[in-house]
């Protein structure tokens, strides 16, 4: 199974996939559809993987693009293709140029696929607490529109991604938050664990994207951690398994 945006699948010319563990060849831990390059699997399952994915948005591996991701609000530009070695590291991707895949790679993180579907331009954000928090997501908004999209017309989906139910926090990332803004306290609810919270990152990513000018999102509203098909790495923690898997999720200009 492969998950799809009703509003992305409705743009013409527009590929995209929240890609689950569903149709791979890693084993073990990493069992299926694992596009880690970070992750300890065997680099020939994982480059498989990434084939059979990159076959699925119609474009070639070398045009399926990720980044070396490291939970900043950095932006990359993507005029061409790049290889494992040369990743930007960055935690969000943009472009104009068809046939150009761009993948944001997730275990708990929000994964947010942009289009403006009159400007021909998209982008991809990896947005965890920390990128969400520092601005990955406006940064994402600003970079597509020095390529021309005009916010208002952008459309955006958030996928797969660690829900209310399973996100505890301590008191100290309430606190970051709200000192920041007050009002940041209603993505918070109380924990059975006494000076814990449940946080909610998914309400938290489409208030960052309406405060920024974003009309017209949707969200697959699914959950990470209790869902079987999907890599969690708080799973996995709770697991005390030695690593984890990750899935992509991509979006692409067809030709």
């Amino acid at each position: 199974m492969t998950f799809t945006s009703p509003l992305l699948s409705a743009i013409p010319g527009l590929r995209h996939a929240f890609f689950t563990r569903d149709g791979g060849v890693s084993e073990g831990i990493y069992a299926g559809l694992n596009g880690g390059l970070g992750s300890n699997d065997d680099p020939a399952h994982v480059a498989e993987n990434r084939r059979r994915m990159a076959a699925e948005m119609g474009v070639a591996p070398l045009h399926f693009l990720t980044a070396y991701q490291v939970h900043s609000p950095d932006v990359a530009v993507a005029n061409a293709p790049w290889d494992g070695a040369s990743r930007p590291r960055v935690d969000a991707m943009v472009t104009k140029v068809e046939g150009l895949a761009l993948g944001v790679t997730t275990a708990d993180c929000g994964p947010v696929l942009f289009a403006d579907p009159k400007a021909r331009v998209i982008g991809a954000a990896h947005a965890g607490w920390k990128g969400a928090f520092t601005g990955v997501l406006e940064a994402t908004i600003a970079e597509m529109e020095k390529l021309g999209a005009d916010r208002s017309d952008i459309v955006v989906a958030i996928g797969p991604l660690i829900r209310q139910p399973s996100y505890e926090v301590g008191a100290e990332f309430v606190e970051r938050f709200t000192q920041v803004d007050a009002g940041f306290a209603r993505f918070f609810i109380p924990s059975t664990r006494a000076g814990h919270a449940m946080f909610d990152l998914g309400g938290f990513i489409r208030m960052r994207l309406e405060r920024a000018g974003i009309a017209i999102i949707d969200d697959t509203g699914i959950d990470t951690y209790p869902d079987k098909n999907l890599f969690s790495y708080r799973r996995s923690v709770h697991r005390k398994e030695p690593d984890y898997g990750r899935q992509i999720h991509a979006i692409v200009l067809e030709r």
